[in-house]
C-alpha cells in the first residue's frame, strides 16, 4: 500500500525543476541520516528558497491516492512550497520516537506562517498522531484562518482524535473566523443537540447585532435542532441574503422536514434558489453542497 511519503514525492516529482528536486532529495536524506533540531528547523524554513510558490493543484487521481492513504486526505489546496514542507517532516526515520516528537514542537515554537501551515497539514500524516492533540488544539485557537484551516479542515485529524467539547468549539470557531466549515472531515457524522444549540445561540447573537447569519452555520444542525432550529431557518429564508435562503433550504432538508420544503417549492421565485431546494428535495444535502456556496477565494 502507497505511504503518505511515496504519495507525496509522486506529486512533487513533476512539480519540481531540476535545482528543486535535487534540494529536496539532498535535504530529505540529511533528514532521515539524522540532523541536530535547529538543523531540522532550519531545513523546513529555507526549503522556501527552493520550492515554486504555486498551488500544489493535485489532478483528480492523485486526490484519490491521497484518500486511499488515509481518509480525509485532502491536498486540493495545499501548495507545493507545504507538500515539500511535509515530505521534510516525514522524512524523519525516527516519527515514532521522543525525539521526532521534540524537534517537531521545536519546529512549531519558532515557524512564520507559511511554516505553521504545513506543519499543522502534517499532523494525520504521522504515527501515532494522537500525540499531538494539544499541539493540534492550539491550532484551532488562533484567529489567523490560514493557520487554522490547515489545522482543521481537509484532515481527518480532528474528526478522530478531538473530543467532543473541542469539536464543538473548532465548528462554531469556523464560522466565526469564516472559515470553510464543509471542508471539516467528518462533519456530518459528528453533529449533536449541543453542536446545534451553540450554532443557534450564535445565529441569535448575530441577529440581536443586527448582522447576517453566516450560511454555514446551518451545517451544525441537521436532525438535532428541534423546534427552534426550525423556526430559526424559517427566519433565514425570508430573509435578503440569497446565499442564506439558499444554505436554509438545505438545512430544512437535512432537519428532515420535507412537508416544508414542498410548501416552499410550490412558490419560490428566485430560480437559484429554487434550484438549491430542488437538489434538497432530491437528496443532495451533504456539506459539499456548501462548496457551490462558497464565495472566499480558492
Amino acid at each position: 500500500m502507497t505511504d503518505a511519503k511515496t504519495c507525496l514525492a509522486g506529486m512533487l516529482e513533476h512539480r519540481l525543476d531540476e535545482e528543486a528536486r535535487g534540494w529536496l532529495a539532498q535535504s530529505s536524506a540529511e533528514v532521515a541520516e539524522g540532523v541536530a533540531v535547529a538543523r531540522f528547523c532550519a531545513l523546513i524554513s529555507l526549503a522556501s528558497r527552493f520550492m515554486p510558490r504555486g498551488a500544489l493543484a493535485p489532478e483528480a487521481d492523485e486526490r484519490t491516492r491521497a484518500e486511499t492513504v488515509l481518509a480525509g486526505w485532502n491536498t486540493e489546496r495545499w501548495t507545493v512550497l507545504e507538500a515539500a514542507r511535509v515530505a521534510l517532516v516525514l522524512a524523519r526515520s525516527d516519527l515514532a520516537e521522543t525525539a521526532a516528537e521534540e524537534a517537531l514542537e521545536e519546529a512549531f515554537r519558532y515557524a512564520d506562517g507559511g511554516e505553521l501551515c504545513a506543519l499543522y497539514r502534517s499532523l494525520a500524516l504521522l504515527p501515532d498522531p494522537e500525540r499531538f492533540l494539544w499541539r493540534a488544539a492550539e491550532g484551532c485557537r488562533t484567529n489567523i484562518r490560514p493557520v487554522f484551516e490547515a489545522d482543521t479542515c481537509d484532515t481527518p485529524y480532528p474528526f478522530l482524535y478531538f473530543d467532543d467539547v473541542a469539536w464543538n468549539q473548532l465548528c462554531i470557531k469556523a464560522v466565526f473566523i469564516d472559515a470553510p466549515l464543509w471542508r471539516v472531515f467528518g462533519l456530518d457524522r459528528r453533529l449533536s443537540p449541543e453542536l446545534a444549540r451553540m450554532a443557534l445561540d450564535l445565529a441569535d447573537e448575530r441577529r440581536s447585532a443586527g448582522r447576517d447569519v453566516q450560511h454555514e452555520l446551518w451545517l451544525c444542525l441537521g436532525p438535532h435542532g428541534g423546534e427552534r432550529g426550525l423556526a430559526s431557518i424559517e427566519r433565514e429564508l425570508e430573509s435578503e441574503s440569497r446565499v442564506g435562503r439558499r444554505a436554509a433550504a438545505i438545512a430544512l432538508a437535512r432537519a428532515d422536514a420535507p412537508g416544508r420544503l414542498a410548501e416552499l417549492l410550490e412558490t419560490e421565485r428566485d430560480p437559484e434558489v429554487l434550484s438549491t431546494m430542488q437538489r434538497a428535495r432530491d437528496g443532495h444535502t451533504g456539506r459539499a453542497e456548501f462548496r457551490a456556496l462558497d464565495q472566499r477565494s480558492a
